[in-house]
């Protein structure tokens, strides 16, 4: 196997699945979005684990990524969060994808391809309340509820929102969060009043479920919370019993493929950016930006190396990455090497030096890395 390689530890996934379903009590569903193939993770193997764990229902973006789980054997019921072309309508149908309908023509078309196929096809409503991306607007609501229940080859199944800066804590997002909430829950009671059930409603994503009970209604669809992190900043004040403890369950590790010795003023990498201070050591890594270690970093991050860090020296390469292990050096060929993960700081450490969110750490893990699941898990 290649030196370079994801750990999934899915220990903690099932821990950080438990320590959700603590908090939420009793909402009966967990909805687990497993798009973007997990978010790097590896969607079959997560998706598995994640149902025999206590999730209820997956969520992806593309229907390709649903084909992809129902190609494993994953029976589970599958949202389909984003708009599929018109040409895969008769895939997600066949597949039993369940779209989030956002407007009358989808709607119309979606009904088309199922009576098409002879079947009766679940759908989630999706309200536009306040995030300003698909949905209908909330007085549009009643009417695309009703129009849904009236087509014999669809079933109004649920009733969706997404929330705009659930996990902002200040003052006026936690008013805008209410606000939205309140337009939410203003679009059920007219649906209900139109003699609808409005099925499964769910709005709560992972920042909901630290900050606002009250959009939990009964399914919540915590993403980055089950993969280990928070999305409230660490500096935020946020209440005290905000906080749930999850764990990493991604990690990155390499192994040292050479040392070599460099004297004062000799430099490494493209553009001679790092040039020694002294006499000194330079551990080669085999991973680089084609892996997905942002190039961003260079000079500015350390890994883990035995129990020491050591700063990166020069620019990352495509392929490798140079540590500069100082003049005398505990590092000898093929020690292991965590970037982040593990006993090393997680993705959210790379992700706030470059002033972003972990997901986008862990989305651009490359396919190339071996994604491997220990035997504890």
């Amino acid at each position: 196997m290649r030196a370079t390689r994801l750990l999934i530890h899915l220990d903690r996934l099932r821990r950080n699945i438990g320590a959700i379903r603590n908090r939420i009590g009793s909402v009966p569903e967990i909805c687990l979005p497993v798009k973007a193939d997990a978010y790097g993770h590896g969607a079959p193997r997560i998706a598995q684990a994640a149902l025999e764990a206590g999730v209820s229902r997956l969520a992806v973006a593309a229907v390709s990524e649903g084909a992809e789980l129902r190609r494993e054997g994953i029976e589970a019921p599958i949202l389909l969060l984003s708009l599929p072309a018109p040409e895969e309508l008769g895939e997600a149908v066949e597949l039993g994808l369940i779209p989030l309908v956002n407007d009358r023509e989808f709607a119309g078309q979606i009904a088309r391809a199922a009576r098409q196929a002879g079947k009766r096809l679940p759908v989630h409503l999706k309200i536009d309340t306040g995030m300003g991306r698909l949905g209908c607007r909330p007085n549009e609501a009643v009417e695309l509820a009703a129009f849904i229940a009236a087509q014999d080859s669809l079933e109004y199944a649920g009733t969706a929102t997404h929330l705009a800066v659930s996990d902002d804590p200040a003052e006026a997002s936690r008013r805008y969060t209410g606000d939205q909430l309140t337009r939410f829950r203003e679009s059920l009671e007219a649906i209900r009043g139109a003699g609808l059930d409005p099925g499964v409603v769910h709005a709560a994503n992972s920042g909901a479920i630290l900050l606002h009970p009250g959009a939990w209604f009964n399914m919540v669809r915590p993403g980055l919370l089950i993969y280990g992190y928070s999305p409230i900043p660490p500096e935020a004040p946020i209440p005290k019993e905000a906080p749930i403890p999850v764990e990493p369950v991604m990690e990155l590790r390499t192994r040292v493929a050479c040392v070599k010795r460099f004297y004062r003023g000799e430099s490494v990498s493209y553009g001679r950016t790092w040039i020694a201070p002294e006499d000194t050591f330079i551990a080669v890594l085999p991973v680089g930006y084609g892996d997905g270690l942002p190039r961003s970093l260079s000079g500015n991050f350390s890994v883990l190396i035995r129990d020491a860090f050591y700063p990166l020296a020069g620019r990352i390469c495509m392929d490798q990455c140079m540590v500069n292990l100082g003049p005398e050096p505990a590092v000898t060929r093929w020690d292991e090497v965590t970037v982040f993960g593990g006993a090393a700081p997680g993705a959210d450490a790379p992700a706030s030096i470059l002033n972003t969110i972990p997901y986008e750490i862990t989305c651009n893990m490359n396919k190339r890395l071996p994604r491997v699941y220990p035997l504890h898990t």
